[in-house]
């Protein structure tokens, strides 16, 4: 006897695979759509594009998201994978798109005559006053996109195993410049850890999207009112869990500062030890 086992529908369509009727989209097709559907101005009022700047890893080295914020008006500043095509400014002009492409990191290498750099960033360690790098940059056509500057970057001190290569497709920006807007990325991943570490970002059990989406806008607004606490007293508090630690002494002290404020009332003790009765009571 045969028997026969329903397999499940696909189907291709221009903004993913739809299986049952849901449409899947890879995390490059949805980062797209969202840059092509963003309105800026909701968020930030009027402003000038040229003026807004993308920071992503290599692991959005994608040419058509590049493209898309291309279109935007937008700067962007992306670690390039090793393998991603590149050409001389001089080989694009006379050579066939097809031909003369090579590997970025090939690409620097065959290009040992562009002297390094050296260059000294703010430091992110308070006990540091500044980190020091040596870079490279050529300005340089990226396949499938357009002109660009490449910036071969790595550690002075502790070159091997940590060379990045960046694009930016802002022709007028320095290569100093390139660097730092890459380094600050690095916070991104910084926020994404602590709202996982002490904010419950992950922390959700609802059945509805809005309902998920809601508890996302509320891990944000938490993190951004701790962030904004004033200092307290003249001490720093630089990490997340210290400033929730004096968010939670703040509580505190409103309790104890109320309990003090009721003893020192007419008949206070009185009405002090009938509020703790109350409570033994319902316990």
């Amino acid at each position: 006897m045969t028997r026969s086992f329903p397999f499940p529908q696909y189907l291709s369509t221009a903004s993913g695979i739809e299986k049952n009727g849901l449409v899947y989209r890879t995390e490059n097709a949805s980062v797209i759509n969202y840059i092509q559907q963003l309105d800026l101005e909701q968020y930030v009022g009027p402003h000038n594009p040229h003026h807004v700047l993308v920071l992503a890893d290599s692991g959005y080295d994608d040419k058509k998201i590049q493209n898309a914020i291309a279109l935007k008006k937008w700067a962007y500043v992306i670690a390039l994978k090793k393998t991603r095509g590149v050409r001389p400014e001089k080989a694009h002009a006379t050579t066939p798109l097809s031909r003369g492409w090579s590997q970025v990191e090939s690409f620097f290498k065959n290009h040992r005559s562009v002297k390094w750099v050296t260059v000294r960033v703010p430091s992110s360690d308070p006990n540091k006053r500044r980190m020091e790098f040596r870079i490279r940059q050529i300005i340089a056509y990226l396949r499938y996109v357009g002109k660009v500057q490449l910036v071969c970057s790595e550690f002075k001190k502790r070159p091997k195993g940590r060379r990045k290569y960046l694009a930016c497709n802002d022709l007028k920006a320095q290569p100093r410049q390139i660097l730092i807007a890459y380094r600050l990325r690095w916070k991104i991943e910084i926020f994404h850890k602590e709202v996982k570490m002490f904010m419950g970002f992950q922390e959700v059990a609802a059945k509805n999207f809005e309902s998920v989406l809601a508890h996302v806008h509320w891990v944000y607004c938490a993190y951004m009112l701790i962030n904004a606490l004033p200092r307290p007293g003249h001490i720093h508090k630089n990490s997340l869990a210290e400033k929730q630690q004096y968010v939670r002494a703040i509580v505190d002290g409103k309790e104890k500062a109320r309990i003090i404020q009721l003893l020192t009332q007419f008949k206070g003790i009185d009405r002090y030890k009938s509020e703790l009765r109350t409570a033994l009571n319902t316990l």
